[in-house]
């Protein structure tokens, strides 16, 4: 099942390590995506579903990740399946995109190079899109400050001040072709709006810092921080 405009997608992470599957889930969260997490083949299976996205161990306790993708498969043939494994030889890699995996992700991952790839697994479905965040969530400024109303209030109008210098200097990097200077700038502004709350902001700007040639991002980042910059009513 495709995750419909406006809806978070479903991810399933099939993942028995501990640290790593609590890092992977906080990773994929912040698409936002609802993330069901499974330690084994027998938790995945019992899952349910349906989901946008498998993202699946290629080695678990009571199984192999290609096995459990084929089970997985005899009921759903349409699900996004992505593997993660330790193991970066290219013959690990070749044997999993042969079992029927799109893609292949290797840890340890970034949280950025994660979520391009499951963005880019969302993106490339028919019809799938990630539900656009809020210009202002207040209740991630508040977790991101130990729910300091007063702080967060300090910090959104640092974060006001800071802006259009910034929005400035992303565009000019831009229209220069300085892909470095470029995504040194949205990598500062990307912390910068989490703890604003600027999600919508923080959203593109991940997006853009991928993909710095893109100039539909190019546009909907300006249009973003412009709407940021309108005092509100």
């Amino acid at each position: 099942m495709i995750a419909t405009h406006g809806t978070m997608p479903s991810i399933l992470l099939v993942e028995d390590d501990p640290i790593s599957a609590l890092f992977l889930s906080a990773a994929l969260e912040s698409l936002p995506a609802r993330v069901q997490l499974s330690t084994d083949c027998a938790q995945a299976l019992a899952a349910g579903g349906p989901f946008d996205v498998w993202l699946i161990d290629a080695n678990l306790p009571d199984g192999s990740g290609t096995d459990l993708l084929q089970r997985l498969r005899a009921t759903d043939a349409s699900t996004y399946a992505l593997a993660h494994t330790a193991d970066a030889t290219p013959a690990i890699r070749e044997r999993l995109l042969q079992a029927g995996f799109t893609d292949v992700v290797v840890k340890p991952v970034s949280a950025q190079d994660l979520l391009n790839t499951v963005r880019s697994a969302l993106g490339g479905t028919s019809g799938a899109t990630l539900a656009t965040p809020p210009d202002w969530d207040e209740a991630a400024a508040l977790a991101a400050l130990a729910g300091n109303r007063e702080h967060a209030a300090m910090l959104r109008q640092l974060f006001l001040s800071e802006l259009p210098a910034v929005r400035s200097a992303c565009l000019e990097a831009f229209a220069r072709a300085d892909d470095t200077r470029l995504r040194a700038q949205l990598h500062r502004l990307q912390a910068s709006c989490g703890f604003a709350g600027a999600s919508a902001l923080a959203a593109i700007a991940a997006r853009w810092h991928a993909a710095p040639t893109d100039v539909s991002l190019r546009d909907a980042f300006a249009g973003a921080s412009e709407r940021l910059l309108v005092p509100m009513p």
